[in-house]
């Protein structure tokens, strides 16, 4: 067997094999609308409040409210329950409607700090958070527009 074909198989082989999720959506796992509000919420405290995460924080503006709503309405949606935000805004066309705000390496990596450090904060399950935070970075690395 060639080694590309070895190695895919082998991969495949191992998610097969991997633990099914307790839940049948991160949306249950991590519990639901409350828990996902304080994950945003803590989100976007960090965002003020650790000077780690200052060059983010600057690209949103002197308030974040509407931000937050926005985020909270996605992530619900995005975690597999209540599509709140493509009620009133339709499709989210994440990367689209990122495009005015210049987004490198260095934004991409204080937002998945950020989200994993209010994840950590949050008690989201561990296993839940490695999943999700993966998640977080291919989404983030995908919405790149500067440097790429």
């Amino acid at each position: 067997m060639p080694a590309l074909q070895a190695g895919l198989y082998f991969w495949v082989r191992a998610m097969q094999i991997e633990e099914k999720p307790p839940y049948d959506t991160p949306f249950e796992w991590i519990g639901g609308e409350a828990p996902v509000r304080r994950l945003v919420d803590r989100f976007y405290d960090l965002m003020d409040l650790e000077p780690c995460y200052a060059e983010l924080r600057a690209s949103h503006g002197s308030t974040l409210e509407d931000a937050r709503q926005k985020l909270f309405w996605f992530l619900c949606g995005w975690l597999g329950g209540p599509d709140h935000y493509v009620e009133r805004f339709g499709h989210p066309r994440l990367r689209m409607r990122h495009m005015p705000f210049a987004i490198g390496i260095l934004e991409r990596d204080q937002w998945v700090a950020c989200m994993d450090q209010a994840m950590q904060e949050t008690e989201v399950p561990e296993a839940l958070r490695v999943r999700l935070k993966s998640s977080f970075m291919q989404t983030a690395d995908w919405m790149r527009n500067k440097g790429v």
